[in-house]
């Protein structure tokens, strides 16, 4: 039988980490990006099981690539064909089950309950893979990918543009909190695509110690003046129904990054999407396949940072 943990570290909200675990685990997925050798058997006989309730790219890929460099062995599994999914088992008992197989168990869900539930009852580290509420692998990938672009993070300015409830902005208004950089979030003022309060009012609340500006605005020049860093995101994600997309359309395309709104940030601005992109729709083809965009470092940077998602939350570091 495989021993249960007492005590355990899980990645459920980028909220819920001080910013000293963030900066650790950021400088941890430089180092394991600049010296993978020094990490080849770290997770030796270790498995990860990957539970997909939304389809995936570079998560997947990612998480499963890492951990084989690591040694170690991942586990694909698809939540459609999980008794779970046709409601003949509960989330707990799922969350046990999973415990006494695994070393850690990562997810991507739809409902962000689900993931705090399992992460309640696992015995072993839960890390969210996405839920519609935060996003916050991605977010550290991006902090990780800001860090080697700009040698930091306190005093930076990111500026964020188009639909901005979403689990993207949740996760950057935390992880900006927490490291002093300011952010302005640019979009429709209409609650729709406007920022969780919930999500607002606590970075907001973290921001006020940490010297950070969080600020709101539909003005989409007023946030890219000066910007360092300029980000969007897709304007037709997962959970967004078809028909929806003439109305968003719409709305969102005063928020399309282009080139005259790169113009308006500094000129040694970067320009982030986590991706996938639509080349015509939240950014031109010019923006994200030009000289500030630094699209696919924040890529391969998923490799790396969840790389050391895993050592820290196993705490093999």
């Amino acid at each position: 039988m495989k021993s249960r943990t007492v005590r355990k570290m899980d990645l459920i909200a980028l909220a819920d980490w001080p910013a000293s675990r963030i900066e650790r685990t950021i400088a941890l997925g430089l180092e394991v990006k600049a010296h993978p050798e020094r990490f080849r058997d770290a997770l030796d006989r270790r498995t990860l099981i990957m539970i997909f309730e939304k389809p995936s790219l570079r998560t997947r890929v990612s998480f499963e690539t890492g951990v084989t460099q690591m040694g170690g062995h991942a586990i694909y599994y698809d939540m459609s064909t999980s008794p779970l999914a046709s409601g003949k088992e509960s989330v707990a008992d799922m969350a046990a089950t999973l415990s006494r197989y695994v070393d850690v168990i990562m997810a991507r869900l739809f409902d962000h309950e689900t993931i705090v539930e399992l992460a309640r009852h696992a015995t072993v580290p839960v890390i969210n893979g996405l839920t519609n509420y935060v996003h916050p692998t991605q977010a550290l990938a991006d902090f990780m990918t800001i860090r080697e672009k700009k040698g930091g993070w306190k005093g930076l300015h990111l500026a964020y543009f188009g639909d901005s409830r979403n689990n993207m902005t949740h996760s950057l208004l935390s992880g900006c909190a927490r490291l002093g950089m300011h952010m302005t979030v640019a979009c429709p003022d209409r609650e729709a695509y406007q920022p969780d309060p919930r999500a607002l009012r606590h970075a907001q609340r973290i921001a006020s110690r940490t010297g950070a500006r969080i600020t709101v605005t539909s003005d989409p020049a007023r946030a890219a003046r000066g910007a360092d860093i300029i980000y969007t995101d897709s304007w037709m994600s997962y959970h967004i129904p078809a028909e929806q997309r003439e109305a968003r359309l719409r709305d969102l395309t005063p928020y399309q990054v282009n080139t005259a709104l790169m113009r308006l940030a500094k000129p040694g601005a970067i320009f982030m999407n986590c991706l996938p992109a639509q080349r015509g729709m939240e950014q031109t083809a010019e923006v994200i396949d030009g000289p500030h965009s630094v699209v696919f470092d924040q890529a391969e940077n998923r490799l790396h940072i969840h790389k050391a998602i895993l050592l820290k939350v196993l705490g093999l570091v």
